[in-house]
């Protein structure tokens, strides 16, 4: 098995479950699972490009047997670092009179296409070089015109496939005419470089998307011409976008590296897109990694395509970021929380080389245990780690930002909510620090709500002063995980409150 992605771009969200599907098969069937960069594009390839492809199939754990960066067999496993082996099949074709030189310029080929489509025909290539002689070759060659070299195909003929997903597919050769193979002797296109090195390479199962079956009559016929045996074919259904739509850029995210930047755990995007256009046939949508090795199959993959449903993502992440430990998810979070602006880094030449955090409003050092409180906090409601920037941001500000009316309960007047307000502050200063515990907090608060007579003129004010929000996890834990004085100093700023 083998992904082959062009580093044109940042790693397609496409790419990685053709990726995942091929990892899966291959770990099945104790398979090899090769990388080959197919980066013959000189004009687009960008090695960040393949950095980010790379770094995007290490962060889902989809390791690898075979690829650029770790070496194999059969390197190298850069398509532009491979000329001289195509420059040897390209050779060959044309000694064995099985593909020509083509000189028409660029300016004759589309005079010949538009009098094809004018008369109602398929545009394709009408063979006028096909018959040049070697000497009218050689004239051509030293005159120093460029040219590309085609193929021979037979007209009248039917390609046939047999197709794991989409079963029998029937291409006419008359439709495809003499297609391009190379641009000159050292610059293969890619249906003759995925042909030699999928063979060079011993690939014997091909599994890529649904919009690559175009190119497999023309991969064959290369094939035959070669002599080479031909691989398993299995097209998958293309992504889709909620509009029935190819997911594309224009219609919402679809790099890998940005869902990463936002806060998906990697277990749950792999699980999420293993479900698009495969099933188990389970009534159940948690697979792990392992699990997902041990049940995967072709048979199992629908022949429509799949819509990205990234409220399904969403909850999925959701699941996943509540299975994780709390020392685990709070060192997830710390960085969306540094990189928000709430906390600074500072590493210090302590002991194991701990690192230290500050508020970065205040300056005033935090334990990673306040952190691990403030994440709990939010656990359970988190659906990608990036919102715990907005959800926790009131614990890193030195003051909060809203209009004193937020802190009324209903209809309360501000003038009864200050006064419940003011009793609250004269009985959370008794307590003392040592009892300033979550369970003492609730005993305490719900003690002045019996006496207020409704909870919410209590607790909706006392919330909210810490919080500055209209929504948040509940006051008594909020107030534990702040501490007396942060929590008497909000007191007194919504007492100030004009």
């Amino acid at each position: 098995m083998r992904i082959a992605p062009s580093p044109t771009g940042p790693f397609h969200i496409g790419t990685a479950r053709t990726a995942l599907f091929n990892y899966l098969l291959a770990r099945h069937n104790n398979g090899a699972f090769v990388i080959r960069i197919e980066d013959t594009d000189g004009s687009r390839s960008q090695r960040r490009w393949e950095k980010d492809i790379l770094d995007g199939l290490h962060w889902l754990s989809l390791d690898w047997d075979e690829g650029p960066d770790i070496g194999g067999p059969y390197e190298p496993y850069r398509q532009s670092e491979r000329t001289a082996i195509y420059q040897r099949y390209i050779k060959r074709l044309l000694d064995e009179d099985k593909a020509y030189r083509c000189f028409c310029t660029p300016e004759e080929l589309e005079a010949q296409r538009q009098y094809q489509l004018s008369i109602g025909q398929p545009p394709r290539y009408t063979g006028k070089c096909r018959s040049l002689s070697l000497e009218e070759i050689k004239k051509n060659l030293r005159a120093g015109k460029s040219f590309v070299v085609r193929l021979k195909v037979s007209p009248g003929e039917k390609v046939i496939f047999k197709d794991a997903i989409v079963d029998r597919v029937i291409f006419n050769t008359d439709e495809l005419g003499d297609f391009v193979i190379a641009k000159g002797m050292d610059q293969p296109l890619y249906n003759l470089a995925v042909v030699i090195d999928d063979y060079e390479m011993k690939i014997n199962y091909v599994v890529r998307g649904a919009d690559h079956i175009s190119n497999t009559p023309k991969q064959i016929l290369i094939q035959q011409v070669l002599g080479l045996p031909q691989p398993e074919y299995a097209h998958l259904p293309l992504v889709l976008s909620p509009e029935k739509r190819k997911l594309s850029k224009r219609e919402g995210v679809v790099a890998v590296s940005d869902y990463r930047e936002q806060g998906y755990l990697p277990q749950a995007l792999i699980n999420f897109i293993a479900l698009l256009g495969w099933s188990a046939g389970e009534d159940k949508d948690i697979y792990p990694l392992l699990s997902l090795v041990e049940k995967f199959s072709l048979a199992q993959i629908q022949k429509g395509g799949a819509v990205f449903d990234i409220k399904r993502l969403d909850w999925m992440n959701g699941y996943y970021i509540r299975q994780e430990s709390l020392p685990s998810l709070t060192k997830m979070c710390i960085p969306f929380l540094v990189k928000g602006g709430l906390l600074t880094k500072e590493d210090h030449l302590k002991e194991k080389f701990t690192p230290t955090y500050c508020i970065s409003q205040t300056g005033e050092k935090v334990t990673f245990a306040y952190l691990e409180k403030v994440v709990s906090l939010y656990q359970e409601r988190l659906k990608k780690l990036s919102e715990i920037v907005e959800l926790t941001n009131f614990f890193f500000q030195k003051e909060l930002k809203y209009e004193s009316k937020l802190l009324a309960w209903k209809e309360q007047p501000l003038s009864e909510v200050k006064r419940v307000l003011k009793q609250l502050k004269k009985q959370l200063a008794k307590l003392p620090e040592d009892q300033w515990t979550e369970e003492d907090l609730k005993a305490l608060l719900l003690k002045e709500t019996e006496r207020e007579g409704d909870r919410g003129t209590v607790l909706w004010p006392f919330r909210v002063a810490l919080t500055g929000k209209e929504q948040s996890a509940g006051p008594f834990e909020i107030a534990s995980a702040l501490g007396k004085r942060k929590v008497l100093d909000r007191l007194d700023s919504a007492l100030k409150k004009p």
